[in-house]
């Protein structure tokens, strides 16, 4: 299993309660409504940042985090390379995200230290 995690900056367009609502409810549907996006991801979690304080965190300028699963390279990048996330998706993170702000991630498997992997 390939991890893609995106801590993510919000569009400057955009006020905190416009992207927590554009995320949770059309960019999800984006995603669960593309055929070649949808087939890949294997699960698609979205984490909005905790309205508490967060200085000694390092997070401030962020809004949230996405994990992304996918059997293999080949499904992420067949993925990116899909004319309907190229039609779909794609824009749509444009309007929402600061692509350029936002960390991006892809890891392997994890090794579990503390708790139950399942």
């Amino acid at each position: 299993m390939i991890r893609l995690t995106a801590v993510l900056r919000r569009h400057a367009s955009l006020s905190p309660e416009a992207f927590r609502a554009h995320w949770a409810e059309a960019h999800a549907e984006v995603i669960r409504a593309t055929p070649g996006v949808a087939d890949r991801v294997v699960r698609y979690e979205q984490h909005p940042r905790a309205e508490a304080p967060g200085r000694w965190t390092g997070s401030d300028g962020f809004d949230g985090v996405t994990v992304q699963w996918f059997r293999s390279m080949d499904d992420f990048g067949a993925m990116l390379r899909d004319p309907g996330y190229q039609a779909n998706v794609a824009p749509d993170e444009g309007r929402l995200l600061d692509l350029d702000g936002s960390v991006y991630l892809l890891t392997d498997e994890p090794r579990v230290i503390i708790g139950d992997r399942g």
